[in-house]
């Protein structure tokens, strides 16, 4: 790690714990439910966005019961800063997309940017609807015009948040809970 990176230890003793593991577990099991309701038993592409995504959407697809097909992006504005830019592609959809419906899993609907220039893409590549699945999002008003998520497990305070998948300069995201440090300017 790089001496001028700031420790996660350092951050978690000014940060407050927001939600626990085991709520986040029964929240997101819910949300299994309601896309099996909405997928009506239609095989979806489940595309998760990486890296933030990674632990809740394997939480995610154990709770539907409806058959997947698994695949993954990889989108950042971020590139382990704290604040966005523009984007940078590491991976695109392996799998055709053309005429599918697929489940867009994200970890937490923010600005919007990042989701919706993945979401755009999922149409272009022929995609016949696009459902978003967000672990949290964030109440404030710069959200992006025309971006929304289907299923959103919890709205957050308009603080920097970290663990359960998102980071803290690229640490603490297997965090068994979601954290929010207290001052909303220091990083």
């Amino acid at each position: 790690m790089n001496t001028s990176t700031p420790l996660l230890a350092d951050a978690l003793e000014r940060s407050d714990l927001l939600h626990g593991r085991s709520e986040l577990e029964a929240i997101i099991t819910g949300m299994g439910r309601q896309i099996d309701a909405a997928l009506a038993g239609e095989r979806a592409v489940f595309l998760t966005v990486m890296n933030g995504a990674l632990i809740f959407a394997g939480q995610l697809a154990l709770a539907i019961g409806t058959d997947l097909e698994f695949d993954y992006v990889h989108a950042t504005r971020y590139r382990g800063a704290t604040t966005g830019s523009e984007l940078h592609w590491l991976r695109e959809p392996m799998v055709s997309l053309a005429d599918r419906v697929v489940l867009l899993v994200d970890d937490i609907l923010d600005e919007g940017y990042t989701l919706k220039a993945v979401r755009d893409d999922c149409y272009r590549r022929g995609a016949r609807r696009v459902l978003i699945a967000s672990l949290c999002s964030k109440r404030h008003d710069r959200l992006a015009e025309g971006i929304a998520s289907d299923f959103n497990g919890l709205e957050l305070p308009d603080r920097y948040v970290f663990g359960y998948g998102m980071d803290y300069y690229e640490q603490g995201r297997n965090l068994p809970g979601i954290y929010a440090l207290r001052e909303t300017n220091t990083l």
